[in-house]
């Protein structure tokens, strides 16, 4: 790695939490205890006015905490880690400063745009789905736990016909099968589906290209659920009579693969339901592309799209302290240690490390862009 030259040196450092953005995203990216901890520690911490109000956080609690209370401009211009929840949007671009270091859900694979500002600006951007723990995402796991569940839940509530679905009951009733649930994908998001699944009463398969991912789904569930090996003809066959799809595939920090192409969408039921949780990374589905929270589905080919892009935030108290529970110690170490020594010293933290000074760090996300070291 090159020689690492970014921001000052010295124990205390200026963390900003700002208020997100993005349409119906109410989560926060530190909570007051947090602060109080990094605040412990001998840092600042700016916190936006009206950051934590969605989820029952006030101003007032903040600023007991120790944060000071500010103005997004003011924020950006003092902080030297700016710690988020979700991805920049255009309208924070310009608040951004040169080699600024930046912490949040990133999901770049498939927003050339922000990357381009990231680059530009030589901001080095630390992502929470790319940092790993050994074979284990752990900053992505507990939203990831939380899409899952949530997964087949909003398939069950489309599939009811006043909101254009096939008006199959999932659970079915004595003498009247229940729904059919395909899960692509066996990791952490497809686990989780599959318990809420199975527990709802759906007849349930999972799909993965990984055996031993598909032999723990089968012992973790006794058998109670089937398992498949990832094969085109395979996905052509099952999706023909299945009611509710789930994209739970992930590769981190890349574009997620195409699975389901149009053409397979032709072959399915009208009124199934489709919940691409894979939508972050760009979705699995040919017809996938990102819905919010007020307008989170479409109808294409007579199949029902739910592709929310943030679908934890649709519990924004639960995630938000799912989430913080598990980065606010990298947020402390980034902070302890400054962000130079942190990179170098700090295996998972540099795991997370997308972009660095004008240069894409992360190898699935320079594959995507496919940029040439």
């Amino acid at each position: 790695m090159k020689k690492l030259s970014l921001l000052r040196e010295g124990p205390l450092m200026v963390i900003g939490v700002p208020k997100e953005i993005k349409r119906e995203e109410h989560r926060v990216s530190i909570t007051p205890p947090g602060v109080e901890e990094l605040k412990r520690r001998g840092h600042s911490v700016y916190v936006e006015t009206g950051a934590g109000g969605g989820i029952g956080f006030s101003d007032a609690e903040y600023h007991e905490a120790g944060a000071r209370i500010t103005d997004r401009k003011t924020l950006f211009t003092e902080a030297e880690l700016i710690v988020k929840v979700k991805e920049l949007l255009p309208d924070e671009f310009r608040f951004l400063r040169e080699r600024q270091a930046l912490f949040t859900f990133l999901h770049l694979a498939p927003n050339n745009e922000l990357t381009g500002v990231l680059l530009e600006k030589k901001i080095t951007s630390f992502g929470y789905e790319t940092l790993r723990k050994g074979d284990t995402l752990p900053l992505l796991a507990p939203m990831s736990e939380i899409a899952g569940r949530m997964a087949p839940l909003m398939g069950a509530y489309y599939l009811q016909k006043i909101h254009g679905g096939r008006g199959i009951l999932p659970a079915g009733v004595p003498g009247v099968k229940p729904a059919k649930a395909l899960i692509l994908g066996a990791g952490v998001v497809g686990t989780n589906a599959s318990r809420i699944a199975l527990g709802m009463g759906i007849d349930t398969i999972v799909m993965d290209k990984c055996e031993e991912r598909l032999r723990r789904i089968d012992e973790l569930f006794m058998g109670r659920i089937k398992t498949l090996l990832f094969k085109d003809d395979t996905i052509r066959e099952e999706i023909r009579d299945a009611d509710i799809i789930i994209g739970a595939v992930l590769i981190p920090g890349g574009k997620t693969p195409i699975l389901v192409t149009i053409e397979m969408l032709k072959t399915m039921n009208r009124g199934s339901v489709i919940v691409d949780v894979s939508i972050d990374q760009g979705g699995c589905f040919e017809t996938s592309r990102p819905a919010t929270h007020d307008n989170p589905v479409y109808i294409m080919e007579g199949i029902i799209h739910y592709t929310v892009a943030n679908m934890p935030g649709a519990y924004p108290r639960t995630s938000t302290l799912a989430l913080t529970n598990v980065t606010l110690p990298y947020i402390a170490t980034l902070a302890d240690k400054g962000i130079e020594s942190a990179i170098k010293e700090d295996l998972e933290l540099r795991s997370a490390l997308n972009t660095f000074n004008g240069e894409i760090m992360n190898e699935e996300l320079k594959e995507s862009f496919r940029v040439v070291k």
